[in-house]
C-alpha cells in the first residue's frame, strides 16, 4: 500500500489523478521528519534531561568537570553558584548550569 502511494496512487501513474506527486511528496517529508526525530531529537532531549537531573543532585564533595573543561571538587553549592575546589585551597564561584559531568572515575587525587 505504501509503495502504491508513494508510485502516484492507486492507478499506476505518477500523474494519475494529479495529486500522486504531492501525496508521495507529504509522505516523504513527513518519514524524513520522523527519521530525524527518532535518530536526533528525541536523544538529545533525553541526554538534555539527564544532565539537567545531574545537575539537581550535585552535592559537597562531588567532582565534576565544567564546561570549560576544569576539574574539581564541589565543595558548596548556593542555589545556581558552585563553589568548586580546583587546588588545594583554591576555590571559583561558577554557576551551576556550566556543570558538564561527574568524572570522578579520571581525576588524579
Amino acid at each position: 500500500m505504501i509503495s502504491t502511494l508513494l508510485m502516484g496512487g492507486a492507478t499506476g501513474g505518477a500523474n494519475a489523478g494529479g495529486g500522486g506527486d504531492m501525496t508521495s511528496f507529504v509522505i516523504t517529508m513527513v518519514l524524513i521528519f520522523a527519521v530525524m526525530y527518532f535518530l536526533m531529537i528525541r536523544p538529545q532531549q533525553k541526554r538534555q534531561k539527564e544532565l539537567n537531573k545531574f545537575r539537581e543532585s550535585l552535592t559537597s564533595g562531588t567532582k565534576v568537570i565544567t564546561a570549560g573543561g576544569i576539574y574539581g571538587t564541589i565543595r558548596k553549592v548556593d542555589g545556581n553558584i558552585v563553589y568548586l575546589e580546583v587546588a588545594k585551597d583554591v576555590e571559583i564561584k561558577i554557576d551551576r548550569s556550566m556543570i558538564m559531568r561527574d568524572n570522578s572515575d579520571n581525576i588524579a587525587k
